[in-house]
């Protein structure tokens, strides 16, 4: 099943699988150590230009697709960034309401609060 190619070269069968579950995982993975290691928010941005080239080298190694495509290379890089962030935020608040707390409660899956008085 072929993706429009304005939006990316290829198969959407080999991006499910090499951009979602592959890199993606690893991308998630990877905000979740940051996150752990209360890095920086910017961090996993950097992080992921690296993990976007590998995933863009599997495309290149095992589908024969285009290596040197910047239109993809994007694409590889904003599907790695949204599963860090995704990965770092659900840490982090983990992270607050469980060391803090006394001072904040969750508020959903990406959100804490302060603890209300009473």
């Amino acid at each position: 099943m072929p993706m429009p190619s304005w939006l990316y070269e290829g198969s959407l069968w080999v991006f499910l699988l090499l951009n979602v579950f592959i890199g993606g995982g690893a991308a998630f993975l990877a905000g979740r150590a940051l996150a752990l290691k209360w890095r920086p928010l910017w961090q996993p941005f950097v992080f992921m230009i690296l993990l976007a080239a590998a995933v863009r080298f599997l495309h290149y190694a095992l589908y024969q697709e285009v290596f040197l495509s910047l239109n993809n290379y994007i694409v590889d890089y904003l599907t790695m960034v949204i599963a860090a962030l995704l990965g770092y935020r659900l840490t982090r608040v983990k992270q607050m309401v469980t060391q803090y707390y006394w001072l904040y409660e969750r508020a959903g899956p990406f959100h804490w609060r302060e603890k209300r008085a009473g």
